[in-house]
């Protein structure tokens, strides 16, 4: 019965239970059918069950979105459900309606400076490589071999073309496929029909996005005012004056797997700094909480606060006078305090886990000084790992029955709430 869906019909009622299967497989040249009914004492009622449901996986990750509700005011709100944090399919939901759309953060322009530079990545299951051609132009390509789906390229940097170490299949930088090995007379391929499949690509100040959407025609290289619009819309003039730009130079990458769903990671960073006196206490003494500030835009938000001199130790200053910490929706986050930038940038792994990458730039007088640097990315990486041990614990909080959702605390919390609110809308469109 080839094509057949297997049929488990479980039935329940308190004290017994009945398990009728058929179960059909065929594979090939044999096929198995089993029937049996089994008895067995049971001592509570359990729920109907069926493979062959007709309510679809996507179907009941939807049905999760309205679990929160958008329209209710903030101070009257509850936080989305655990659901939204933990069940699979609406993590894949999230992959298809938020991560395959719209511009994502996926690295820093520096990466792919000359002509022939190239970084590849991952975002959800999509594989990616971004490159300049040899006419210094942006590209960007689905890093998936046309032949048999081999991984083309791997990490970082130079090359004229991308070999696939497969079957030798070789593409210019521009994604034509310029050689297919061993396809000889009377096979015919027609070479143009196996071009690598492109992404849209562009840029911001110092960042690099593309866009995953298949529903948008892929360009050469995005217009830059097509990404400032798209991407940031009017919170674009904000970063630009408050230094977030390309004239600091690069510093280094360091990545943090985390064992919690990446929104809990977005939560924790937009809440308003109302975590900080209770799990930093080192970064608290350096900042004025009192003037922390948060302002909402179409696609981002913006919090602020201004720096104390308590930090300041003899000639080591890492904050300065303020920090401005901005939110791009969906998972992209820019740092800009004192000397220093920093971005994090949260890439899902699954229901319950993700990597978050940070790259670290700093004014170029500073480039030199080793005791400078060492010290400051020594007490970033103290928050980092106050932070991981706080989203971890939320993480595991989320999967207590105990819990499902929780309340916001306004106005410390707006960002937070107008995270969720953007998330709802990119999965009911």
């Amino acid at each position: 019965m080839a094509g057949a869906c297997p049929m488990l019909k479980l039935t329940s009622f308190h004290g017994v239970e009945t398990l009728d299967s058929e179960i059909y497989l065929k594979r090939g040249f044999f096929s198995i059918q089993t029937s049996f009914r089994k008895p067995r004492p049971l001592n509570r009622t359990i729920k109907v069950y069926s493979l062959c449901s007709p309510t679809s996986s996507v179907e009941s990750a939807r049905s999760l979105v309205y679990e929160f509700n958008p329209g209710i005011p903030i101070e009257d709100s509850m936080t989305p459900p655990r659901s939204w944090y933990t069940d699979p399919d609406f993590y894949s939901l999230e992959l298809d309606q938020v991560f395959y759309r719209g511009w994502q953060a996926v690295g820093y322009a520096d990466q792919i400076r000359d002509a022939h530079n190239y970084f590849t990545g991952r975002l959800g299951n999509a594989e990616f490589v971004v490159c300049r051609d040899g006419d210094g132009k942006f590209r960007a390509f689905h890093n998936v071999c046309r032949h048999h789906a081999s991984i083309l390229a791997y990490g970082s940097g130079q090359k004229s073309c991308f070999v696939c170490p497969y079957h030798g299949w070789t593409y210019g930088l521009d994604g034509a496929l310029l050689k297919a090995t061993k396809i000889t007379e009377p096979q015919k391929i027609d070479i143009s029909e196996y071009g690598l499949v492109p992404v849209n690509v562009g840029k911001w100040g110092p960042f690099v996005v593309i866009n995953l959407d298949k529903e948008r025609l892929p360009q050469l290289e995005a217009d830059d005012a097509i990404v400032e619009r798209d991407w940031l819309g009017s919170c674009s003039e904000m970063l630009s004056t408050s230094g977030v730009d390309s004239s600091l130079s690069y510093v280094c990458r360091r990545e943090y797997t985390i064992q919690c769903n990446w929104k809990v990671f977005c939560d924790n960073y937009l809440d308003g700094g109302y975590h900080v006196p209770f799990a930093h206490r080192s970064l608290a003494s350096g900042i004025d909480l009192d003037t922390y500030s948060t302002e909402i835009f179409e696609k981002a938000s913006i919090q602020r606060c201004n720096c104390s001199s308590t930090e300041t130790r003899g000639d080591f200053d890492r904050l300065g006078s303020e920090a401005l910490y901005a939110f791009i929706y969906p998972n992209f986050m820019i740092n800009r305090y004192g000397p220093w930038m920093d971005t994090n940038l949260v890439l899902p792994l699954g229901p319950r886990k993700c990597r978050v990458v940070f790259d670290y730039f700093l004014d170029a007088s500073l480039k030199g000084d080793k005791s400078f640097i060492e010290r400051s990315l020594q007490d970033s990486e103290q928050v980092q790992m106050e932070d991981i041990k706080l989203c971890e614990g939320v993480q595991r909080g989320l999967e207590s029955p105990a819990y499902n959702s929780g309340r916001y605390v306004y106005p410390v919390e707006n960002a937070m709430h107008h995270f969720h609110c953007l998330l709802h809308k990119s999965l009911v469109e």
